[in-house]
């Protein structure tokens, strides 16, 4: 294994190209006479379209094809929920649905038949907010759901003995808003019908089964008529999994056409038809025992999901459920809500869920610490849960690193220093605050089913081609596979080749989502390599007359052990596996599926193959005269199992960091009766490089059993406690605790206002 880089640094094998810019993608593909498409969107949350005037717009010279809802195929399409046409029919249910699309021969010709399309509407009343959703009699956004999208209750234990016995229980209630994707290429596709009746369609997604199947359901087509080809994509974050609408559109106007139809949505068009994550209100009660032992936890989460389902039932299981995982608890109450509005869908988002919980469950811990008079990181400490054990949910933990990443976090930011230090009393003030999560790796839940098929072929050069349906939209899957490949066939990792998921190529596989790829594919990469490796020592033992036990793969040759000299190359023996009677191209097809099970009605079942954990500390400095809070300092601990990649590992975990901060800090969409007011990057707050500190992190080793070569997903977790530790932090800094994200200066503010000002100093320090 002299080549090996798995635990070295590696840059991205797709670095090279995106860096000299010949990476395609979705935007940047050509085809012969291509066509431009364009959307026209609904300007109000709730109306009735009474009458759509596409005249003008077909008679402008170049317009190819203009549709309306009622051209569109009847049955009704969405992830899970059926419930609505592929462009709007009748009644628009928020600002920004897709009501009609145009296809011309240039963007502006597209542009300009978009105006000229007349649409009369008739407004109708929008309910807004979920509270007035639920209530009774409350206008309904689908007829006969009285706006309930979803339920959930969970029941474990007694609860109320739990609470009867505890030495403090502590209830409030936090607000998590939305947050848009915020990627750097938005959503982009071209589509094209064949000569043969098949639809071919290049498009960013992470997944490209997933959305084939969408396709095909929404058209009314079978299946193997529908060819789904992963462009280069920049950046996903949750939002490219299924839900986004311009790929199924552009889909179907490729198959009115006899010519390739492109659609690349403009920043606007992104931020009205992107998902944006799932806004919840969490009402938590949790009681502790003199020891800071958790004895009871009843949640209670009301959820919007705006105008359709798609991904959000699924995101507010996560929110229910997924931190009771973390501790060691046997009483657990939840009862969770989803509902309908007039409000733009909403949908997946990088953590899944779990941020929203995370920032309610660790901002709980600090109050529930400071009562007990204890160190938060103490109280994580007593109640983590450990390797070996079964959670209240059924989870099994295989390997935990959480204790190492406290531990690690307490040293890297100085904590028990910071921590006795005097509380500052100037105009700026300096606190630190913690938190910490657990995120999946792998997730049984659509269906049971939760594995990868990998192909590899061995070239007669020697090099490996592998075949996957896994996608990479910019977080490294391919560069994982092509380490675990090259290790495992001891070749540079440069002689590996990950081809872009395509459906008619690659088999079956469910894409980028859970932190499922390094774990899932990865166990099939390495038994697809070894069985590879496994038919080239054969070969070779009947050509070298050796028996192959007595023979090793090493830097691309397979030789008599002892006898370096002794030897043939991997491009001889494919070669060879070719040429002879009966002779084939090398090549094995592996598949591994999670030992896991499917979650029973009680939310019960063992539904992950491993789990990572994440611990983060922040230093902020409030501005008592602003209310501005600024991140100085920032340390996030990561169990990733095996690190494969550090390089990779630290890349994305200081992307989700940013993000979290950003989230927590500065963005926010703005809404005025249903319309979003800053749909566009220099009125939408994002985080610039000026606004966060160098981000600092860790890796922690846990070694999964499960994993492939010892890791499990990596960096997803640590977007989960930013939100939470920033919080904290800002409570120690000043003595105020908001409680509704983002944390703005009006909110900081006011809280101090509120209290008649900062707190005052403790001689001994904060913490003493």
């Amino acid at each position: 294994m002299s080549q090996s880089t798995i635990g070295r640094d590696t840059p991205q094998v797709t670095a090279r190209e995106k860096l000299n810019g010949r990476a395609l993608y979705a935007g940047d593909i050509k085809q012969p006479g291509m066509l431009h498409a364009r959307v026209l969107r609904s300007p109000y949350p709730h109306a009735r379209i009474v009458r759509i005037d596409t005249a003008a717009a077909r008679a402008l010279p170049g317009v190819r094809l203009v549709v309306t809802g009622a051209d569109t195929p009847a049955k009704l399409t969405g992830v899970h929920r059926k419930e609505h046409r592929i462009l709007a029919v009748d009644i628009v249910r928020h600002v920004g649905e897709e009501v009609a699309a145009v296809v011309a021969t240039s963007e502006d010709i597209a542009r300009d038949a978009l105006d000229a399309i007349e649409v009369e509407y008739e407004e109708l009343p929008a309910v807004l907010d979920p509270d007035a959703a639920l209530a009774e009699g409350a206008l309904e956004v689908h007829a006969g759901m009285k706006n309930r999208a979803y339920e959930m209750r969970i029941d474990y234990g007694d609860v109320e003995a739990g609470f009867a016995r505890a030495a403090h229980v502590y209830e409030a209630t936090y607000h998590a808003h939305s947050q848009y994707p915020g990627y750097m290429e938005p959503m982009a596709t071209v589509a094209a019908m064949g000569g043969d009746g098949r639809l071919t369609v290049w498009t960013s997604t992470q997944s490209v089964f997933l959305a084939r199947a969408r396709y095909a359901e929404a058209l009314e087509m079978p299946v193997s008529k529908v060819r789904v080809i992963q462009a280069t994509t920049g950046g996903g974050f949750g939002g490219k999994i299924v839900e986004e609408c311009n790929s199924l559109i552009t889909a179907f106007l490729a198959s009115r056409l006899d010519r390739p139809v492109r659609l690349v949505n403009n920043r606007l068009d992104d931020f009205q038809g992107a998902r944006a994550s799932v806004p919840e209100r969490v009402r938590l009660k949790i009681g502790v025992d003199a020891d800071g032992i958790i004895v009871a936890k009843e949640v209670e989460i009301t959820a919007e999901c705006g105008a359709y389902q798609g991904l959000t039932a699924h995101v507010m299981y996560v929110t229910a459920m997924r931190s009771d995982n973390m501790h060691r608890i046997a009483n657990v109450r939840t009862r969770a809500i989803l509902a309908y509005t007039h409000n733009p869908p909403r949908g997946a988002f990088r953590g899944f869920g779990g941020q929203q919980m995370g920032f309610a469950l660790n901002c709980h811990m600090d109050v529930l610490a400071e009562r007990l008079g204890m160190d938060p990181i103490e109280l994580h400490r007593r109640n983590a849960i450990g390797q070996g054990e079964v959670s209240v949910h059924g989870w099994k933990i295989g390997s935990t690193g959480m204790l190492q990443c406290l531990e690690q976090v307490r040293g890297a930011i100085d904590w028990d220093e910071k921590r006795r230090r005097p509380r500052d009393t100037g105009l700026r003030r300096r606190g630190i605050g913690m938190a910490a999560a657990m995120h999946v790796s792998g997730n049984r839940t659509i269906g049971n089913w939760d594995g990868s098929t990998v192909t590899l072929k061995i070239s007669e050069d020697g090099r490996a081609t592998v075949l996957t349906a896994e996608c990479d939209m910019g977080q490294g899957a391919y560069t994982v596979l092509a380490q675990i490949c090259a290790h495992e066939l001891s070749i540079p990792v440069e002689h590996v080749t990950v081809a872009a998921p395509d459906t008619d190529a690659a088999a079956f596989g469910i894409g980028s989502l859970a932190s499922r790829v390094t774990i899932v594919a990865g166990n099939a990469m390495v038994r697809a390599a070894r069985e590879a490796r496994d038919k080239l020592i054969a070969l070779a033992a009947e050509k070298l007359e050796a028996a192959p036990a007595d023979l090793e793969a090493v830097d691309g040759c397979v030789r008599l052990k002892g006898v370096p000299d002794h030897k043939l190359t991997y491009a001889e023996l494919a070669r060879m596996h070719i040429f002879r009677k009966g002779g084939e191209g090398l090549q094995v097809r592996t598949t591994w599926d999670a030992p896991t099970e499917q979650p029973d009605p009680r939310y019960f079942g063992n539904v992950a193959p491993a789990h990572s954990f994440a611990v983060q500390a922040v230093e902020v400095e409030v501005d008592t005269e602003t209310g501005q809070v600024r991140v100085v300092d920032t340390f996030v601990s990561d169990d990733c199992g095996r690190a494969l990649n550090p390089m990779a590992i630290h890349g994305q975990t200081a992307g989700a960091v940013v993000q979290a901060i950003g989230w927590t800090l500065y963005e926010e969409l703005q809404y005025e009766g249903g319309r979003l007011m800053n749909g566009n990057f220099a009125d939408y707050t994002m985080p610039l490089a000026r606004s966060v500190p160098d981000i600092r992190t860790g890796i922690v080793e846990s070694n999964d059993p499960t994993g492939p070569l010892g890791a499990k997903g990596a960096s997803e977790t640590a977007i989960v406690p930013g939100a939470a530790a920033i919080a904290n932090a800002v409570y120690d800094a000043i003595g105020v605790r908001i409680t509704a994200l983002p944390i703005t200066p009006q909110k900081v503010l006011a809280a101090l206002a509120a209290q008649g000002g900062a707190a005052a100093p403790k001689a001994q320090g904060r913490h003493a």
